[in-house]
């Protein structure tokens, strides 16, 4: 039986995003009453912009007081999608206090206050939910928090940023070099006019602080998170990976360690080989590769962003917390019991593709094959190319320690005999 009172719903924010929201609960409002058991109303968009055209979105909705808007002490839920840390931490912790659930989009106040944000939503048995803010359309919260809940995750691999994909596909499939292949991600739409946090691994980074802190079940801030962007990739590095039979893409990995007593998470550029799952995600999309003890291994593919995708994530959170309305609950609030420390970078173990320019004489790989063993770095595999007295020497080693690796390159620096290093990248996937 349906309940007559509609269920009362605040949009913060109404960009592209907010935008989709609002036309889907408007287009789509009878099957949301019935998925959800009674009806849901929208009844207040806040912007900072009023004067905006916005197509298809009620006019007497928009308020430029989205304190008010939370205060209103009759909403039962809040949805949150103007990003950034502030007003939106203010507002969502105000949603709370006045009783009302919130969905958001923020990865980025998530990432920084996901430990504060979950405390006042418990504090005031309100529910958080945030599907939209990791990957898009795609379900990779839910299935982390509950589906997986009883299992033991011990690695999240992923590509969770359609513009860095959309870029290193077409350096990959085209030969085009990075300028031109962001040109091209921000003609299509693809790339911000400041593409910054995209291709320096900052948005990916606040994905994977989120995705680690939900898989090990322990607390992992955006700072915790080694992060290295894209912008240094060459051709010349594709062409080394497909000679390797491997492709390049912005990784996010989150790993618990060996012996279970630490965790690590990273986002960098990577060498996987191309019969690895994520080497055909082609174009703006998204993927994720979980590795769990029981369930094996899993993987989520799909749109990771724009306004659809997101949107639709989000309208799944605002079922889930409004059918939890009505049972007078809530849904799972942070699990952090398993308090493990988040390793540093140096500690990481995985395998490394080291580019060099040498004199091209006698003795000289002798030599760069004594550093790495000096270091306790084994080599696997050694290709040198030649001519007119300069050469290029390529490292594949075994797997070693991040901190060696470093100890090794700045030691190979110092020959005589070695003229730069043209480009270290890990190799990860295998």
């Amino acid at each position: 039986m349906m309940r007559s009172r509609p269920l009362k719903v605040a949009l913060l924010g109404c960009g592209v995003v907010g935008s989709e929201v609002t036309r889907i609960m408007t287009t789509h409002a009878e099957d949301l009453a019935q998925r959800v058991g009674a009806p849901v109303e929208l009844v207040g968009i806040a912007v900072r912009r009023p004067d905006r055209v916005r197509e298809g979105v009620p006019a007497e909705l928009i308020t430029t007081d989205a304190t008010a808007l939370v205060k209103r002490g009759d909403i039962d839920v809040v949805i949150e999608v103007i990003g950034g840390i502030e007003p939106a931490r203010t507002l969502i912790t105000t949603a709370f206090e006045h009783g009302a659930g919130v969905v958001s989009a923020n990865k980025a106040l998530l990432a920084q206050d996901g430990a504060a944000l979950h405390a006042a939503a418990e504090r005031h048995g309100a529910d958080l939910y945030y599907e939209a803010a990791v990957a898009g359309a795609i379900p990779l919260v839910r299935p982390l928090r509950e589906s997986l809940a009883g299992d033991k995750v011990n690695r999240v691999l992923g590509i969770v940023n359609g513009t860095t994909n959309f870029i290193l596909d077409r350096m990959d499939s085209s030969g085009a070099g990075y300028s031109e292949a962001l040109d091209e991600a921000t003609a299509l739409g693809y790339a911000e006019a400041d593409p910054t946090a995209d291709v320096e691994g900052f948005d990916a980074a606040a994905k994977a602080a989120i995705l680690a802190g939900i898989a090990f079940h322990t607390r992992v801030r955006l700072d915790d998170v080694y992060r290295e962007g894209m912008t240094e990739v060459t051709a010349s590095d594709f062409a080394s990976a497909k000679e390797m039979g491997c492709t390049i893409k912005l990784l996010a990995i989150c790993e618990r360690a060996a012996d279970g007593q630490s965790v690590t998470a990273r986002v960098h550029p990577a060498m996987i080989p191309l019969s690895h799952p994520l080497a055909s995600v082609r174009e703006a999309y998204n993927a994720v590769f979980v590795e769990a003890e029981a369930a094996g291994q899993l993987m989520f593919y799909g749109p990771g962003a724009g306004g659809s995708p997101t949107a639709s994530a989000v309208l799944g959170d605002l079922v889930a917390v409004c059918r939890n309305k009505l049972a007078e609950s809530t849904g799972p609030g942070e699990s952090a019991y398993t308090r493990l420390p988040v390793s540093p970078m140096g500690d990481v173990v995985t395998r490394y593709h080291i580019s060099l320019d040498v004199a091209d004489k006698p003795g000289v790989l002798a030599q760069v094959a004594t550093v790495f063993a000096e270091h306790g770095v084994s080599i696997d595999t050694v290709r040198q190319q030649g001519k007119d007295g300069e050469a290029s020497l390529v490292v594949v080693t075994h797997r070693a320690a991040d901190a060696a690796l470093s100890a090794t390159v700045e030691a190979l620096r110092k020959l005589e005999t070695v003229r730069g290093v043209a480009s270290i990248m890990r190799v990860e996937g295998e």
